[in-house]
């Protein structure tokens, strides 16, 4: 079995797409995940499954889209993607609540650095299928616009920290 790590875009923020974590862990549950567990209320699971992880993505999405009633989007990482993704973060010294792994399904457009707009002190480094961004003034009144990242979904380091280390346990268990 393998751990992974499930996250939704656009879950339980700013008011948009409501959706309870019980709801959440009977979903992964009815989908044959196993060992469920969610992380605060944004849209964060961890769980095992036999399952690929093109097929994961596929039954998540598939039962949120049921639960929804529109299409809500999925990005997953194995307990060992999401570690190398916290061990990768090419701005170890900043504060974790102000550097983001902005998470993508495939590598991010080589042009992603060249396409930004509203950019001041924000730094911003490419991973494998990940765009770190360190806000040194916070995310919330930064201007700063990437177009890679339209169809990504954000996590502060102190969140990929936690999910790193709960899909550790989850795998250590699963051995």
């Amino acid at each position: 079995m393998t751990t992974f790590v499930a996250l939704l875009r656009a879950v339980n923020v700013g008011g948009t797409g409501k959706l309870p974590m019980a709801e959440l862990v009977a979903m992964c549950e009815a989908a044959g995940f196993a060992n469920v567990k969610t992380y605060i209320a944004s849209g964060n699971v961890v769980f095992s499954s036999r399952a690929s992880e093109a097929q994961v993505k596929a039954r998540l999405e598939q039962a949120l889209q049921a639960y929804a009633g529109k299409p809500v989007g999925v990005l997953v990482r194995s307990a060992v993607e999401i570690a190398t993704v916290l061990a990768k973060n090419p701005f170890p010294e900043a504060p974790p609540n102000k550097t983001v792994a902005i998470f993508l399904d495939a590598p991010p457009p080589r042009d992603t650095l060249k396409t930004l707009s509203g950019q001041r002190d924000e730094a911003l480094r490419l991973g494998a299928r990940e765009i770190y961004v360190h806000y040194p003034g916070g995310q919330g009144p930064s201007k700063l616009k990437i177009p890679a990242a339209k169809i990504g979904t954000a996590r502060n380091m102190n969140t990929i920290a936690k999910l790193a280390a709960i899909a550790a346990a989850l795998q250590g268990a699963a051995l």
